[in-house]
């Protein structure tokens, strides 16, 4: 949500169908003592003013305005202000976010953003109706039934695509590339994400993609670790992270926590209050919650020592750069893709009454040797992009209000990838082509296919437009 009553503001955001945006956040999901605020000095004068426009508003607007709506805009209003991340999470809200970390929730299946008063497409999650229908990242969605989705709100048109399953909807895309509008009908269903994939793609080598971080994905890819063990021991492990939009903190620290010693430094925070400042490691304490039984004691003891290829890309946000960050400073893993999405905050949320809750920015998260991720993302230690695979298209620092990188303004790649073609226009009159998402670590995912020539010692190939528009820097980037 990026407006407050009456005042129109950018929006820019990460929301899933089904889900507040804070499933694609890092976010630290305990109740945090609240602060004696009481002791705080008040801006006598603002808040004069505030009062006076509020009983301009309720004296004189058009039609009567409720004052829950008034203050809860003020809320909205005091919040987005500040930065993409931080939002006021009504009793829907609240209770969607809950059950979003948990890895089901009903809806499309898809997440969404805003640009220039449309609904943009950022990524949709494998397996749903919105990934089955063909919806790419960057499609703008300009209509909802017969809708225009023009001069809504991301959170009313969020609420539009919402609804029962088996009920359907029908959006209207705009696609670059494509000459004109088309439409694609979408029956809603309960979306059950499954955060977790693994096969192994020959003898002693295996492939194990986290596609979100929720609150069983730790204990989620132990079992898969063991699955492939069972199979034979491994010479080489290739863990996926990309479009990877990210998820719950302590799912970070966990994923992080199966490759890494014990006890080893996982990722810091820093904050204003002591509750920001804190290091995470790689302990029970840290990646459990409550009385759950340490699903690591489960973990083949090989997991920690097997040669890894960590795949990242512009969609790998949050608590998937943590893990990436982390096994990239202890030298436990070859980090392969492009540059991440820079997503380096941590949003608290903070109960208030009547079952609401503010999500609050509180902290930037910090990889093990000091490295702020904020607006600048992780750069891996071989940069190679596969044009096949659509990423997010914006990073955190293209958003309206990003926090900044406490070291300076973002960096750049040390190479840049070559630009992808843009795709030729489609002739008037043609119907749309249905657009087929690659498999993940199949024979025509080049950059996996790169992954598994590392951990065989074999050389690292780049696409053909890098090598024309890399030539002088091949060499050495291979060599990293």
């Amino acid at each position: 949500m990026r407006t407050t009553k009456g005042t129109r503001l950018k929006q820019v955001g990460l929301v899933l169908i089904g889900i507040i945006a804070g499933v694609a956040l890092s976010l630290n999901y305990s109740a945090v003592a609240q602060r004696d605020v009481s002791r705080l000095p008040l801006p006598i004068e603002d808040l004069r003013s505030f009062a006076e426009v509020f009983g301009a508003i309720k004296s004189n607007y058009v039609e009567p305005v409720a004052d829950k709506k008034l203050i809860t805009g003020a809320i909205n209003g005091m919040l987005t202000d500040l930065d993409p991340h931080s939002a006021y999470l009504d009793q829907d809200a609240l209770k969607e976010l809950r059950v979003g970390t948990q890895g089901e929730f009903g809806g499309l299946g898809i997440e969404v953003g805003m640009e220039d008063g449309f609904v943009k497409v950022v990524s949709p999650i494998e397996d749903s109706p919105a990934f089955r229908a063909g919806l790419k990242p960057n499609d703008l969605i300009v209509k909802l039934d017969q809708t225009p989705v023009k001069g809504m709100t991301l959170n009313d048109a969020v609420k539009r695509m919402r609804g029962k399953p088996k009920t359907s909807i029908k959006l209207t895309i705009v696609r670059k590339g494509e000459p004109k509008p088309f439409e694609v009908t979408l029956v809603r269903d309960i979306i059950r994400v499954q955060s977790v994939k693994s096969k192994l793609v020959e003898p002693g080598y295996g492939w194990i993609r986290v596609s979100q971080f929720h609150e069983h994905t730790s204990g989620t890819l132990v079992r898969h670790l063991n699955n492939l063990y069972k199979q034979g021991p491994l010479k080489g492990l290739v863990l996926d992270l990309r479009n990877d939009p990210g998820g719950l903190l302590n799912g970070a620290v966990g994923i992080s926590a199966a490759f890494l010693p014990a006890k080893a430094l996982v990722v810091s925070t820093d904050g204003r209050t002591d509750d920001a400042r804190r290091k995470f490691i790689a302990a029970p304490e840290d990646y459990l919650r409550g009385g759950d039984e340490d699903y690591l004691k489960n973990l083949p003891a090989a997991a920690k020592t097997v040669p890894m290829v960590v795949l990242v890309n512009g969609g790998s946000a949050s608590a998937s750069e943590i893990v990436a960050g982390a096994l990239q400073d202890h030298k436990r893993a070859t980090v392969m893709g492009t540059q991440t999405f820079g997503k380096g905050s941590v949003q608290t949320i903070m109960p208030l009454g009547n079952n609401t809750a503010i999500k609050l920015t509180t902290a930037r998260y910090y990889t093990p040797s000091g490295r702020s991720i904020q607006a600048k993302g992780i750069i891996p230690d071989l940069i190679i992009e596969d044009p096949a695979i659509p990423t997010v298209g914006l990073r955190e620092a293209d958003l309206d209000k990003h926090l900044v990188n406490p070291e300076g303004k973002a960096g750049e790649p040390a190479t840049k990838a070559a630009p992808t073609a843009k795709p030729a226009a489609r002739p008037e009159g043609e119907e749309a082509r249905p657009f087929t998402p690659m498999e993940f670590a199949s024979d025509k995912d080049f950059v996996f296919q790169q992954a598994i020539n590392r951990l065989k010692g074999l050389p690292v190939r780049l696409t053909p437009q890098q090598q024309s528009a890399q030539a002088p820097a091949a060499s050495a980037l291979v060599k990293n």
